[in-house]
């Protein structure tokens, strides 16, 4: 590689932690909470959730999971995508082809998420369709409050390996192996090996 590459990459690096760095969680949800005209209860009592974890994630005193952040924002109702995205991209629900790139980014943003990765192919609600490319680190957790949500998924592993929870079913799985199931049922994922597992999912319709 050469130098100028090197250089080109690190600087893309730098630019994009610091772009993750200056988002802000607590406020984003704050603004969000007010422009529907709901109090931090009424949030709570419309997640499902508890009114003391939201005050928390608002005044950046606790960072949420995946799970919680995505149980809080279905009182809204609201995405993921759209929570991080507040000015999406007008042709993203037209566009057929993407790079890596151009994937939507629903976790880095999460301080304590570094090790999960999942990134969003195009406008999963225009198509009624959730395609996430999925990466977790040892360690990487989707959160002890179990995910449970209206739809249907499934997904492959390409490698390394994977425990998922669904109901009181648990299991490893490998390279090679797929998964499929009803989301109502409470489901779990998290990586308990020493390296890292990737997985391609699909979702219908959305939860992310």
């Amino acid at each position: 590689m050469s130098k100028g590459r090197a250089a080109g990459m690190s600087t893309s690096r730098r630019r994009k932690a610091t772009a993750e760095a200056e988002f802000d969680v607590g406020a984003r949800l704050r603004e969000i909470r007010e422009a529907h005209g709901l109090s931090q209860r009424e949030l709570a009592e419309r997640a499902r959730a508890p009114h003391g974890q939201i005050s928390m994630i608002e005044r950046n005193h606790s960072s949420p999971s995946v799970a919680s952040l995505r149980k809080i924002l279905s009182g809204i109702p609201m995405t993921m995508a759209e929570f991080f995205e507040s000015e999406p991209s007008p042709r993203r629900a037209a566009q057929v082809f993407f790079t890596p790139a151009e994937l939507i980014d629903l976790t880095s943003r999460l301080s304590h998420q570094g090790a999960l990765s999942l990134r969003q192919v195009g406008d999963a609600r225009t198509h009624n369709l959730q395609i996430l490319h999925e990466v977790y680190e040892p360690g990487a957790d989707t959160g002890a409050s179990m995910l449970e949500h209206e739809a249907s998924e499934g997904g492959i592993v390409v490698s390394g390996e994977i425990e998922i929870t669904v109901g009181t079913e648990s299991r490893i799985l490998k390279a090679g192996d797929a998964f499929i199931f009803n989301s109502r049922r409470p489901h779990r994922f998290r990586n308990l090996s020493d390296r890292p597992a990737v997985l391609i999912s699909a979702c219908s319709p959305p939860y992310l």
